[in-house]
């Protein structure tokens, strides 16, 4: 290997170190921290409906709410998701709507946690048809 080359070689591992030392030094106070955010529900007989509230857009535009039926305790491995929406705005605000399940029984709405928003649950509603 000629001494042009080792030199060239040499140059680019000390760039490259410290880029990576850059990268690691950066304060974590630049990083994103994950916005909270607050999902509604709402029942009108069998009809599920609810909004996603967060001061970031992200948080409350096209998120996944998932519509839970609850069997025992909030969150127990007995639960069950029997439907899905995804949020639009309306005035600012996440809103969604499973429309009409035709299911009743006790539900809550949940949303994950993405790489900007936290997750959220909602309060449990019960659902009764409506004759």
């Amino acid at each position: 290997m000629s001494s042009r080359t080792t030199v060239r070689t040499l140059a680019a591992a000390v760039g490259l170190a410290t880029a990576a030392a850059v990268l690691v030094s950066a304060p974590s106070s630049q990083a994103a921290a994950r916005a909270d955010n607050v999902v509604t529900i709402k029942a009108e007989g069998t009809d599920l409906s609810g909004t996603v509230k967060s001061k970031r857009r992200a948080c409350k535009n096209e998120r996944k709410v998932f519509l839970v039926k609850q069997k025992g305790a909030k969150g127990g491995s007995d639960d069950k998701v029997i439907a899905s929406d995804t949020t639009e705005l309306d005035d600012g605000v996440g809103v969604w709507s499973t429309g009409n399940t035709g299911i009743e029984g006790r539900f809550y709405a949940k949303i994950k946690r993405t790489p900007l928003c936290k997750a959220a649950v909602s309060r449990t509603v019960r659902a009764i048809r409506e004759d």
